[in-house]
């Protein structure tokens, strides 16, 4: 007998696969990663931050301050092999004779400065704050200072006041006054660094100060016109006093600048003459690259003075804003 050949039946190889399937367990579900902590986050952002202020301001001022510290020679300073002194270097400083008149001419420089930028930088501020035709023009104009290299400003300057050929004694020699020697008199030369200072600062508080004006709400000077306040009254009750913690940090930022000017000393008149325009930044440099028998020790020591009157000043500045916010 022939026997039949069947087609297979598909809903039976259906059905097995199926209850196959089925007795196959269940896959596991895919459990929720839990997300990346943003502290990581954090720590990623601050990490290149860290190592630059790690690399350029940290590692500086600890090998200054072990400068400052050991007796230092130019063979030692190149094999590492420097004697530890502790506080010699500063006994050294604060002995010669050169530390009075530094003192005095880096406060009456960095004083001086201060008061004359930002004087003429808020008035310049208020100035330009009337909103008038080529006020913006004018406004970058006076820029130019702050951006020019200060080589070629201190150069300017010096030219300026050059005793024969400055334009400065040729102005004076026009109006019937006797020339001065402005770079190599030592009553004069001091006043020839802070002109120059001066003019180079003045940009900086005229920025800041003008920025710091935007935000006074101008319904406050509007107000206080319908009450018959004069411009001079507005000033000094609506200004002056809104200014302050923009005033507060434009003084201590320049006040740091300022502490720490060399280009412009140096290129005119390199802190004479017989160091009457000295001051601690220049006398620095003197000492530690200044002569042929370099004195790294006491020089890194009078830089140390200066971080810590410019800290000493910080800290002062933070005090005072911790008092006001908590006023």
């Amino acid at each position: 007998m022939k026997q039949t050949l069947q087609p297979p039946d598909h809903r039976s190889m259906r059905v097995r696969s199926g209850a196959a399937h089925a007795a196959q367990p269940p896959d596991r579900a895919p459990r929720n990663r839990r997300p990346a902590s943003p502290q990581w986050a954090a720590w990623a952002f601050l990490t290149p931050v860290t190592l630059y202020l790690a690399l350029f301001y940290a590692y500086p001022l600890y090998r200054n301050l072990d400068l400052s510290l050991r007796n230092y020679t130019v063979r030692s300073f190149v094999q590492g092999d420097a004697p530890f002194t502790g506080l010699e270097n500063y006994r050294k400083v604060f002995d010669d004779p050169t530390f009075a008149p530094a003192l005095l001419h880096t406060v009456v420089f960095t004083g001086v400065c201060l008061a004359f930028q930002y004087a003429i930088g808020l008035a310049l501020a208020v100035f330009f704050n009337q909103h008038f035709r080529l006020s913006a023009t004018l406004r970058a104009l006076f820029l130019v200072p702050w951006l020019l290299p200060l080589i070629v400003s201190a150069s300017t300057w010096s030219w300026m006041f050059n005793s024969d050929s400055g334009i400065v004694n040729a102005a004076l020699h026009a109006v019937g006054l006797d020339a001065v020697n402005w770079l190599t008199s030592p009553s004069w030369s001091l006043t020839s660094v802070i002109i120059a200072n001066v003019w180079i600062g003045v940009p900086f508080n005229l920025v800041v100060l003008y920025s710091g004006l935007q935000s006074i709400p101008s319904g406050l000077y509007e107000a206080a016109a319908l009450d018959g306040a004069g411009a001079w009254r507005r000033f000094w009750s609506i200004t002056f006093p809104l200014l302050r913690p923009v005033s507060a940090i434009t003084l201590l930022l320049g006040l740091v600048y300022t502490l720490k000017v060399f280009d412009i000393i140096w290129i005119m008149t390199k802190g004479g003459p017989a160091d009457a325009s000295t001051t601690f930044a220049t006398w620095s440099y003197r000492l530690g690259f200044g002569n042929l028998l370099p004195a790294f020790g006491p020089g890194a020591a009078v830089g140390n003075l200066l971080v810590v009157a410019a800290l000493a000043f910080g800290l002062v500045y933070m005090r005072a804003q911790r008092k006001q916010a908590y006023s």
